[in-house]
């Protein structure tokens, strides 16, 4: 699995080490970090992002379509206008024809998304493979402006990475100008009162480069394209991937003669990402630019960038941190000069002040040709920290966003917020939350991140996702608020609540980044809780659940039960349920304790008591035969009818009743006043009781007689016996009279033979049992003939 996470940095790690797990970590759609989703049913690839200066519009460049979201509210985004720009039939045709797939190819998908003055945006987008440029009006969000011949300003193939910057109205562009995507391209377009610029094509200035970010330094009035090529200043039998910086200086005007209206101050150098004794980080995957203080001078500007592995096998990243004025100089210092003949790197003995300086336009050609072999730096450009800030062996970050907050202390914290392919969270030295933004895994392509509002905005393939940066209202006490270590979060002690941070005094909030110190930030903000009592019967099976209030808090169960019992009654699951049969050694209060950090908290109790359970009530026998119960002994009534109430169903019982079934009888129990006379009531008497409205109305008898329960066991008995004795009996008699009649037809079977009279033998004996004759007695011919 590979989750998208967003990070938040504290500035605690002098060394990179192993992420830890997420904090806190949320699925899709949780009802406690709800999410906004934005999407329409014939729009893609909604990849390309811009965010108006106000923070109100957001622009989006999809496939076939340019969207204007309005984002004003931070819970919804709502569709303001969409234009439809689409390439026709015929060039959908021609894309095909040139052996392109009309469906994943041939769209027009738009790459860049810039503003290109206060009223008008510029686009430009792949268009079945031979690109387009726009001009957008923000006004009316119309296109004003549509041409062809975009070749150097956006990517052919929609699959290629590229980036761009406008700078007073003129753009730069780091792409590839041909249909194989084989020619890459530093340009700058739109020049105004001076030539277009692009690179030098004579030398291969650029290897195969994938281009993820650029950036403009405005004091040196410079900008920087960061990107991943193949390094060939080494030679190995394998290609090696080599992130790296390049530079031009904005105002740029090429050579006289030799660089025509090509960059005279272009120069690269490497970035070097790797934790001591490990192989490198060598692929850049994104870069974001922070800006410093106000205030603080330029060179404080810092660029966080993520990287990966080429031999890694598993999803691992890294995120690193570059400072400006490492950058400044590194390109300032020694280079590398290339040899045409032998295509081979060497290092110059000496240092020459002019290679990656801005104003070379009227240097002499000596000047230039030096400059167009020797642009590669010797030095690396290493990490703030001298390694990564964050290392992660489980996930593989894409993209990356950065913001500074003000916390309680007056301190200025980073915020590190980075994505991968299904989670987003927030990290530091821990990771804060995790949170599930995509239902299935997919590439986040961009972010965009709105520090006034607090929202992190994540253009995918399928629409929008808006992630708001914290959600302090998740942590409903104060030790979980201090103890999440969220910079943009604290407990107010006023409002005894977890709100976000204002500009202002901070007095009133508790929070601790470094050291999450429970006891003395939250001082009179706790407040006990509440047993939860849970009424069992006795050996019934009893869980109790106890939630982690984070992943990495322990749970443990404390008791006097169990401390005076044996823990082989007890058994804690992995999720923290305690499971037990209930018994009189477990019956008692149970507290359920967390500990992160090194403070503990009860984050539930509770009271196991046991249900007083109706008793079995025998009926008494009549008073006729035994004597009352004295007057002095207060027992409850027991009235038994058992030739009527023997057939009494349970569902047709008044309304708090208790019945007990002993034998064939239906004992009927209620209260009597001990202040009142307790005999025995007659069968009268007992019509006329009024029975019990509650439960609560029924007592229960602590003893019994013996001789009453003596006589109560031997009637039930002799019941039973007389009625299995009777049973037999009949089955008996059942049998023998069975047997009588059969010994007796088969006695009477004997005689059907025909019995002769000894006196005449010509007659038939008239005492033979007469047969039924086979004729009617009006037919005389039909005779019985010896």
């Amino acid at each position: 699995m590979a989750p998208s996470v967003v990070f938040l940095l504290l500035g605690l790690l002098g060394s990179a080490s192993s992420l830890p797990p997420p904090r806190i970590s949320f699925l899709l759609n949780s009802a406690d970090r709800p999410l906004v989703l934005f999407s329409l049913p014939n729009v893609h690839n909604t990849t390309t992002l811009l965010l108006s200066n106000d923070g109100s519009t957001l622009y989006v460049g999809a496939r076939d379509a340019l969207l204007s979201l309005d984002v004003s509210q931070s819970d919804v985004i709502n569709l303001k206008k969409k234009v439809d720009w689409r390439p026709s039939e015929e060039e959908m045709t021609s894309c095909s024809d040139k052996g392109k797939d009309a469906e994943v190819d041939c769209p027009n998908f738009v790459r860049v998304l810039q503003p290109l003055n206060s009223t008008h945006l510029y686009a430009c987008g792949s268009y079945a493979y031979s690109p387009h440029d726009a001009y957008i009006d923000t006004e009316s969000f119309s296109m004003i402006n549509q041409r062809d011949g975009a070749k150097g300003r956006c990517p052919f193939s929609p699959f290629q990475r590229n980036t761009a910057l406008t700078v007073d109205g003129e753009l730069f562009t780091a792409t590839t100008s041909d249909f194989r995507g084989a020619k890459p391209q530093i340009s700058r377009h739109f020049s105004r009162g001076r030539s277009d610029v692009s690179q030098d094509v004579s030398v291969s200035l650029l290897e195969e480069p994938s281009f993820v970010s650029s950036a403009l330094d405005p004091s040196d009035r410079k900008l920087y394209f960061f990107f991943s090529e193949v390094g060939k200043e080494f030679s190995f039998v394998d290609q090696l991937l080599i992130s790296r910086v390049a530079q031009v200086c904005k105002d740029d005007m090429g050579g006289q003669r030799t660089l025509q209206k090509k960059w005279t101050s272009f120069a690269k150098a490497p970035l070097l990402c790797r934790s001591a004794k490990q192989l490198p980080f060598n692929v850049l995957q994104d870069v974001f630019t922070l800006q410093p203080l106000e205030g603080s001078m330029d060179s404080d500007t810092l660029f966080y960038g993520v990287f990966t592995s080429q031999w890694s096998l598993g999803p691992e990243s890294a995120v690193c941190v570059f400072r400006l004025q490492d950058m400044r100089t590194a390109f300032a210092g020694r280079y590398r000069t290339f040899d045409t003949q032998t295509h081979q790197w060497s290092p110059m003995l000496d240092k020459r002040s002019y290679l990656g300086k801005c104003g070379l336009d009227n240097v002499s050609d000596s000047v230039l040709a030096e400059v167009k072999k020797s642009f590669l730096t010797s030095n690396s450009i290493k990490p703030d920290g001298l390694g990564p800030i964050v290392v992660s062996s489980e996930y593989r970050y894409s993209r990356v966003a950065v913001m500074r907050t003000q916390a309680a202390n007056n301190k200025h914290y980073t915020v590190l917020l980075g994505s991968s392919t299904k989670w987003f969270c927030l990290t530091g030295a821990q990771v804060v939350e995790e949170i599930q933004v995509f239902t299935q895994p997919q590439l986040v392509k961009s972010v965009v991140l709105s520090t006034s509002k607090g929202v992190l905005y994540v253009g995918t393939s399928e629409g929008i996702t808006a992630v708001p940066v914290a959600r302090c209202s998740i942590y409903r006490s104060c030790s979980q608020c201090v103890l999440a270590r969220d910079p943009l979060c604290g407990w107010s002690r006023t409002t005894r609540a977890c709100t976000g941070l204002q500009e202002g005094d901070h007095d009133d909030m508790a929070q601790d980044l470094e050291h999450a110190n429970v006891e003395e930030q939250c001082q009179g903000q706790t407040e006990p809780g509440r047993d939860r009592e849970i009424s069992v019967h006795l050996n019934e099976a009893v869980q109790l659940p106890c939630l982690k209030p984070s992943n990495v808090a322990t749970l443990s169960w404390t008791s006097p039960r169990i401390k005076d019992h044996t823990e082989k009654l007890f058994i804690q699951s992995a999720d923290g349920v305690l499971s037990f049969f209930a018994t009189a050694d477990t019956f008692g209060t149970y507290h359920c304790e967390a500990e992160e950090g090194g403070y503990k908290e009860v984050i539930v109790s509770y009271d196991v008591r046991q249900v007083a359970p109706p008793r079995a009530m025998s009926p008494i026998p009549d008073t006729e035969s035994h004597p009352p119960i004295g007057r002095d002994e207060s027992y409850e009534d027991i009235v038994t009818n058992a030739s009527e109430r023997s057939t009494t169903r349970a569902s047709a019982e008044p309304e708090g009743i208790i019945t007990s079934k002993a034998g064939d009888f239906t004992t009927f129990v209620k209260e009597v006043d001990p202040d009142k006379d307790s005999t025995l009531k007659t069968d009268s008497e007992d019509e006329k009781a009024d029975a019990p409205t509650s439960i609560h109305d029924v007592q229960f008898r602590k003893e019994q007689p013996d001789d009453l329960q003596t006589l109560t066991k031997e009637k039930s008995y002799h019941t039973e016996l007389v009625v299995v004795s009777l049973l037999l009996t009949t089955c008996i008699c059942i049998l023998i009279f069975g047997g009588l009649h059969m010994w007796r037809h088969r006695k009477l079977g004997l005689k059907t033979n025909v019995l002769e009279s000894p006196g005449d033998d010509s007659r038939i004996n008239q005492s033979m049992e007469s047969v039924p004759s086979l004729s009617s007695p009006e037919d005389p011919e039909l005779k019985v003939v010896e």
